[in-house]
């Protein structure tokens, strides 16, 4: 016998029970009810009071040793259960099955749920307008080596879906989908990690869960979802065939079942998700169009879905995340979208009503996951019944809709009038939390109950006859009915008027000024009443289960209802921000044009300081592709774009691209006017960052992403560029510029849409090479020694970056500029320009076709000796004086003040 069986033997019997619990919940912290608290035991108790911050005890066991002990109360559950799930643990809540006055030993307990970062129906881990997804990942074999299917639920809802790809897009796929937690085969962990680094780099950024191999067998797989769905094979979900995607799909409806114990009758549907309906969208470039959270600090202001947002129900804001990362392709599909919201936006009236009716809508989707996992509560049952009986009144409002999605959403709207009806009929409008403190059924909907409150009711009137009875009988004035839960009902006298007591009473407490009595009369009438509010609260708990139970059978369509009404919240949605923010409706169709005429940020713009205006920009560009040929080498398939910092470049980069993914989502785009060709991926490459984690600098993270982009891009992409080879020496990162511009205009199929934004002036020699290559740049303007930054965008390369300019506006010091400028006109004074000509003319001899002003001549360069002013050191005095008499204002000193400066400056300098 091995010394852990021994330590077992020698356990006392409540802490056997216990380790039989935890024995089937490996992995898993046990959070073990006893009386009024949860308590946590060995490696748990440590973790435990190491997360929650509580105090880590030990608790006696028997002829075993002291066992650590940390526990806390049972109404804290939903304060300390967040805080252990969010740090990446599964949790499994064990309940006392029955009530400890009726247990003969030790109370039966049991798992009632395991709570996961990707499985909750707890509201308190859940984000009202984000989904929780369970994702699990299955790897092909055999001929399928080199697939992987991905399958991914949101519990809380009964979502579900499945989708099969390419080993090499695992990583991008799971960023898209976003889950909380993934379920993998034990043997595959490190496949699984070695894809997410392969596209953010570190590890994963959701928790990650080993399930045995079996688990992720392909008849184990089908049989589970056969099981579930009732059907005999899989063919009509659309999605027989699909091999390694049924495998995670059976592997995650497996794991789902067994943390809630089998009851996920909600999961009504398998759904296929097809990647290539939707545009695809790197990692990269998710992040770098702050899509659903700001770059900056993570947080849903300053990001898309944070303008974008005006839906009024959790599961209209979760639907429009969903699209936002999931831009359509299908010209059809979108122009359905625009319809609908340009219904909406062109009668305001309409959608005031609508968005009225959708303001008192509950969270259909989650309240059916809790009514049919037997979680609802009557109070969530009201808001259900509230729900649904808004939906005859929003099927009123559109009724004679012809935009194609508002037709259909009206059809899909079911009234439920039945079960609106058994609630609004069963159930009070304000329930209490919980059924035991009664009150839960309306009065008159069962004849027993009624009877019990009656009994239970009259107590007060009882209680008041007889201490009036009893007190004139015995001639007692003082007399009083009270009550504990000791002794139940008694009657008290004080000591001056005790001897009255008659011989029948029967005294059981002493206090220090009165005796307290039971009677008979006394004891039975309390039996009645204890007996009627057990009762009251049986019944009650009974009716409120079969409420449930009839609810749960016509889940389907309210299912189908609350779909139903988070698009029809989306849509809007999109027609209130357009309204308020002054978006048009986008021109969407199947050409390679994109042309947006006055376009701008929609974050940016909304966050600019009251007063300051947007300056809005145009592009126009279209991809050499059949008819648009011709309109490629007019306007242009890459604008090469100059300018400074703080110009307004990556604005015009960015908010293009939002401007293309709004009208493929289907929303209205902040422009005079927008024409979009879809497109069927965006890429960026915006910004810097490194992943030192993985040994990879800022440059390698930039051509890495670069890559990316040139070996997946199609004629049909949209790419944004911005300062490509910028991280490494001057001359290295415009030769690799140049060449990318090349490539990407010259090689056949990967000719894409592209705005290119750069430091490297340089670069404007392509726009007279390259026919489809035309330069702008964001104009500035030079006043009094300062640049002002105008924002527009004007044809023409820039000539300067005014970066000294941009260092002096972020507050260096007065002599670093001064010495920097200093240097500039110096190297200024001996560039290869002015040894050469101007841009283009003559080339080098090498025939590479790249101007010589654009190569390194290290005999134009000045060395140290020749910049003797730029190179001397500091002169701390000087240094001083041109920093005051920068921060003076000569404009707001009188004489006086003037004078007495400039001899404090005069004294300063002779020091």
């Amino acid at each position: 016998m091995s010394d852990s069986e021994r330590k077992r033997q020698n356990q006392t019997p409540l802490m056997r029970q216990y380790w039989k619990i935890k024995d089937r919940h490996p992995g898993a912290i046990l959070l073990f009810r006893m009386g009024d608290f949860y308590e946590t035991f060995e490696d748990d108790a440590v973790l435990v009071a190491d997360v929650l911050g509580i105090t880590l005890t030990k608790r006696g066991n028997g002829a075993a040793e002291d066992t650590p002990l940390a526990g806390f109360p049972h109404h804290a559950l939903d304060q300390h259960l967040p805080k252990l799930v969010q740090a990446g643990h599964r949790v499994a809540v064990c309940e006392q099955l029955e009530d400890p006055k009726y247990a003969r030993k030790i109370v039966k307990r049991g798992v009632v749920e395991v709570v996961t970062p990707g499985v909750t129906f707890r509201d308190p881990l859940l984000d009202a307008k984000r989904s929780t997804y369970l994702a699990a990942v299955a790897w092909g074999e055999g001929r399928d080596t080199g697939t992987v299917g991905v399958a991914f639920a949101d519990a809380s809802t009964g979502e579900f879906f499945l989708t099969e790809a390419e080993a090499g897009r695992l990583g991008g796929l799971l960023q898209t989908i976003a889950p909380s937690e993934v379920v993998v085969d034990k043997r595959h962990v490190d496949r699984l990690r070695e894809a997410m680094r392969a596209v953010q780099g570190g590890e994963p950024p959701f928790a990650i869960t080993k399930e045995e191999d079996w688990v992720f067998g392909l008849d184990f797989a089908t049989e589970t979802l056969l099981r579930h769905f009732q059907t005999h094979s899989l063919k009509g979900f659309g999605v027989d065939g699909m091999t390694v995607g049924v495998t995670a799909a059976g592997a995650a409806l497996y794991y789902l079942g067994e943390t809630q114990k089998g009851r996920i009758p909600h999961v009504r549907r398998l759904q296929r998700y097809r990647a290539e309906d939707h545009i695809a969208l790197d990692p990269a470039t998710k992040r770098n169009l702050e899509l659903v959270a700001s770059m900056q600090d993570g947080r849903r202001d300053g990001s898309l879905v944070g303008v974008l947002d005006a839906t009024l129900t959790p599961m209209g804001g979760r639907l429009l995340r969903q699209w936002l990362v999931r831009p359509l392709r299908d010209v059809g599909r979108i122009r359905q979208r625009l319809d609908a919201v340009d219904a909406l936006f062109t009668s305001p009236r309409l959608r005031r009503s609508l968005r009225e009716e959708l303001r008192h809508v509950g969270d259909l989707e989650r309240l059916a996951g809790k009514v049919c996992t037997g979680r609802a509560t009557p109070r969530d049952l009201v808001a259900l019944g509230q729900t649904l009986r808004r939906v005859p009144p929003i099927q009123d409002l559109l009724d004679g809709e012809e935009a194609g999605l508002l037709d259909r959403l009206h059809g899909r709207l079911a009234p439920c009038d039945d079960t609106a009806r058994d609630i609004a009929e069963a159930l009070v409008d304000e329930p209490p939390a919980q059924i035991s403190a009664g009150g839960t059924i309306r009065p008159g909907h069962d004849d027993e109950l009624d009877r019990l409150r009656d009994v239970a009711g009259s107590g007060k009137e009882y209680l008041t006859e007889l201490q009036a009875r009893e007190s004139k009988r015995t001639g007692i004035p003082s007399l009083k009915v009270g009550y504990n839960k000791v002794f139940g009902y008694y009657l008290e006298v004080t000591n001056a008027h005790k001897e009255k007591a008659p011989d029948e009473w029967i005294r059981k407490q002493t206090l220090v000024n009165a005796e307290r009595y039971i009677t008979p009369e006394l004891k039975e009438y309390e039996e009645t009443i204890l007996t009627a509010q057990e009762k009251i609260v049986e019944i009650e708990t009974r009716l409120v289960d079969g409420l449930r139970q009839r609810v749960a059978e016509a889940v389907e369509p309210i299912q189908t209802n609350a779909r139903a009404l988070a698009a029809l919240d989306v849509v809007c949605g999109f027609a209130e921000v357009a309204e308020r923010n002054g978006y048009v409706r986008p021109e969407v169709d199947d050409s390679a044009v994109l042309d947006v005429e006055e376009g701008r940020h929609p974050v940016v713009e909304r966050m600019l300081p009251a007063g300051e205006a947007f300056i809005p920009n145009s592009v126009r560009l279209a991809a050499p592709i059949g008819d648009e040929a011709e309109a490629a080498d007019e306007a242009g398939q890459i604008l090469l774009i100059t300018g400074p910092n703080m110009a307004g470049k990556s604005v015009v980069l960015r908010q293009t691209a939002l401007i293309v993914l709004l009208a493929q989502v289907g929303a209205f785009v902040p422009a005079r006017r927008a024409r979009v060709g879809v497109v069927d991926a965006l890429f960026t490459r915006v910004g810097a960052s490194d992943n030192l984690a993985a040994g990879e600098s800022t440059f390698l993270v930039e051509m890495n992403e670069t890559a990316n982009i040139l070996n997946n891009a199609t004629a049909r992409s949209l790419i944004l560029l911005d300062e490509v080879g910028r991280g490494t020496s001057t001359f290295d990162g415009l030769s690799l510029a140049w060449a990318i511009v090349e490539h990407l205009h010259e090689t056949p199929g990967r000719a894409a849409r592209t705005l290119f934004a750069t430091h490297y002036h340089e670069l404007d020699a392509l726009s007279e090479r390259l026919p489809r290559v035309k330069s702008y740049s964001v104009r500035v303007r030079e006043h009094e020694g300062k640049v002002v930054f105008l924002r527009t965008l004007v044809p023409g390369g820039a000539d300067h970056s005014y970066g000294i300019e941009v260092a002096r506006m972020a507050g260096l010091p007065t002599s670093v500029v001064a010495r920097a400028k200093s240097v500039l006109r110096h190297l200024e004074a001996h560039d290869v320009a002015a040894e050469v000509g101007v841009h283009g003319e003559p080339t080098d001899a090498s025939g590479d076709g790249m101007p010589a002003t654009a190569r390194p001549r290290v005999s134009a360069l000045p060395d140290a000796e020749a910049v003797p002013v730029a190179l001397a050191a500091p002169d701390p005095i000087a240094t001083e004086v041109l920093d005051r008499l920068h921060a003076l204002e000569p404009e707001r000193m009188t004489p006086i003040e003037a004078l007495m400066a400039l001899a404090d400056l005069k004294r300063s300098a002779e020091g």
